[in-house]
């Protein structure tokens, strides 16, 4: 299941999609169907101009971010804390032998703050490799080297290395988990990820509090029709993956509803 998933998104992401077409619009250009390549090359091109200049993907993102409130209160009997993998380079951290963090550190340094307010918490990492091919390397291992410059001694944090999405961050933890499985746990993950690992951990049966993180929009509201191209189909392509994740999610029953609040 997990190499179809990762097949299908290449077919349904929103740029990929915009790229066959004017492929396939370009090679009919040179052929007898010229008609028909010209419609599909114009089409293609007049969807990228509309969802690079129109913030569809800003307001996607949002409705996301905006299902769980930011900065929750928690309460001080809280049993462990786990962090969801998707925040470090592990190819770049072994090669450069030093972190290397992506645009979603936040998880990682948020983490890192709340295992000092509950220093009694059990901590758990949870992430191996999203890849297809090469399931060598696994985030964990460059976690841990975060976590440990970070302040975080080599056996305060316990690491799920085996999980290659959403769904078996969820059912491999659980081991680690031991006897508090049945108490409350924090989860953390970036604020678009949330309600999908939310629905997950809930029906894979966590008591989780969600504790969002690495926002991309300010949630109120304030969309502008600007002209930045990459930007906007970089934020349709990323908040589209999620809108999929949690229909395809809920399809194969790994979700009690569609879109969990």
């Amino acid at each position: 299941m997990f190499t179809v998933s990762k097949i299908f998104w290449m077919f349904v992401n929103p740029i990929n999609i915009f790229l066959f077409l004017l492929i396939a619009g370009s090679i009919l250009l040179l052929s007898r169907h010229r008609s028909i390549g010209r419609k599909l090359v114009l089409s293609a091109t007049a969807f990228m101009i509309f969802f690079a200049v129109v913030p569809i993907g800003d307001w996607l993102t949002e409705r996301l971010e905006n299902r769980f409130p930011s900065n929750p209160t928690l309460s001080p009997d809280i049993a462990g804390i786990i962090v969801l993998g998707g925040a470090i380079d592990q190819y770049i951290t072994t090669s450069r032998q030093q972190p290397a963090l992506t645009s979603s550190g936040e998880r990682y340094t948020e983490f890192v703050y709340l295992s000092r307010q509950f220093p009694e918490a059990r901590l758990i990492f949870s992430g191996g490799s999203g890849s297809v091919l090469d399931q060598s390397m696994k985030e964990a291992d460059a976690a841990k080297s975060f976590f440990e410059r970070a302040g975080l001694e080599g056996n305060k944090v316990l690491y799920e290395r085996n999980s290659r999405n959403t769904y078996e961050n969820a059912v491999l933890s659980r081991k680690f988990a031991g006897e508090l499985i049945n108490k409350q746990w924090v989860l953390v993950t970036s604020a678009l990820h949330m309600p999908r690992a939310m629905g997950v951990f809930r029906k894979a049966g966590w008591k989780v509090v969600p504790y969002p993180v690495d926002y991309l929009t300010d949630g109120r509201k304030t969309f502008r029709i600007v002209l930045r191209p990459l930007y906007g189909l970089s934020s349709l392509n990323r908040s589209g993956r999620e809108w999929i994740g949690l229909l395809a999610y809920f399809m194969l029953g790994r979700t009690e509803t569609f879109f969990p609040r």
